[in-house]
């Protein structure tokens, strides 16, 4: 017989997942206008409202990214007396229940999250990036990989004694944009790089939209056979061919618990240019088409879940009316199909009924309910020969 109960088949497959929200950050750096400093703590404060516990808020390099030269402002207003307020009314306590994150990149960005963390508005959380492509890495870090695992290290001892955790992104795993793909094996050892100097936990990270469910079971296995510690691990997928769904699938059912998206799909590659001026980013895009670039919704991957039958703590309906109010903020559509067609409603929709069914049914004497001729059995009955191999079908 076969087996109908997912979690028998997948048995690491969990029952309960993380779903961070980098909206703020990685969302609205691929944004080519300002994003108000006012919107960007709207859209933190209130993800947390809704069941966020893990909020990316911002990038301390405004020099490539001047998108985020708010960020000392950002992260106040995330520690501020008047937020803690809020969320406690709402039984959320900031520093215990949410962890908030910020992006570092290189060293000079970690002193600054640091001499944040002693003026008591720092993040709890900081990151740093390889790529396994040499190429990419160096676009977005300007060194050798040698030269930024030293300086990683360097950074990890610093961030600890601060109490601030570091992330370790490993990316470019499925694909990368300038060479190609690379070794899953490559990003497996690049993990246990990471955790050998020090990370507190690896983003695990498709930055071009090159995975496939197959390769993201593959690898996701893999990690979790050499490093069996799913919390120790987070999921970072990309969309440019609609089907990273199928991608969440295969890493929940390899056993990851954790993951990242941005409201509407938003995000990508830092922009290039901000209102009406040229910056410097990371160079020219990688993509002729903006449309189809970003992450994955965290609106539809939230749904995903959700209908999974997989707890995640999040308020949907309040994160989809959020994610209306994003369409807004940005002055187009975005990307999630679950904030124009929400959840699945299990009740149905009963006012597209049509008129007149139950004066059908009396009319002909059918009895309610009945859904066959009353003179048919029970159940179907097959012949021992039925659909293509029926006599009847033979040429």
């Amino acid at each position: 017989m076969t087996e109908y109960d997912l979690w028998k088949i997948f048995p690491r497959m969990p029952k309960k997942a993380m779903i961070g929200d980098i909206t703020i950050r990685d969302g609205f750096q691929h944004e080519e206008k300002f994003i108000s400093t006012k919107a960007k703590i709207f859209y933190g404060q209130e993800s947390i409202l809704a069941g966020c516990r893990e909020l990316e808020v911002t990038n301390l390099a405004a020099g490539t990214t001047p998108q985020f030269v708010d960020a000392d402002e950002v992260m106040k207003a995330m520690r501020s007396d008047e937020f803690r307020k809020r969320a406690a009314r709402a039984k959320i306590d900031l520093d215990k229940d949410v962890t908030l994150t910020c992006v570092t990149i290189r060293e000079p960005s970690v002193d600054i999250a640091i001499r944040m963390k002693k003026e008591g508005f720092g993040p709890d959380r900081i990151l740093m990036m390889v790529s396994t492509d040499p190429e990419h890495h160096f676009a977005n870090s300007g060194t050798t990989l040698s030269q930024y695992w030293r300086e990683a290290e360097r950074c990890i001892k610093k961030a600890t004694d601060a109490g601030i955790k570091m992330c370790g992104t490993v990316s470019t795993i499925w694909g990368s944009p300038i060479s190609g793909a690379t070794k899953l094996e490559d990003a497996v050892e690049f993990t246990k790089r990471w955790f050998s100097i020090g990370a507190y936990d690896i983003e695990h990270a498709d930055h071009d939209g090159s995975a496939n469910g197959a390769d993201v079971y593959r690898y996701f296995s893999m990690v979790l056979d050499a490093m069996p510690n799913p919390e120790a691990h987070l999921c970072h997928l990309h969309e440019t061919k609609r089907i990273a769904s199928q991608s969440i699938l295969a890493a929940l059912q390899a056993g990851l618990c954790r993951f990242e998206g941005t409201m509407g799909g938003m995000g990508g590659q830092p922009a290039n240019f901000l209102d009406d001026c040229p910056i410097r980013g990371t160079g020219e895009y990688y993509y002729d088409d903006p449309r189809y670039v970003g992450l994955i919704c965290l609106e539809d991957l939230i749904v995903q879940i959700d209908e999974l039958g997989i707890e995640h703590g999040y308020d949907v309906d309040r994160m989809l009316w959020l994610g209306r109010k994003m369409e807004k903020t940005i002055g187009r559509r975005l990307r999630s199909e679950a904030v124009i067609n929400g959840r699945t409603e299990k009740a149905g929709k009963m006012k597209f009924a049509r008129p007149g069914l139950k004066k059908l049914i009396e009319k002909v004497g059918e009895k309610p309910g009945q859904r066959v001729p009353e003179e048919w059995p029970a159940e179907a009955k097959l012949g021992e020969k039925w659909g293509p191999t029926a006599a009847a079908w033979k040429k």
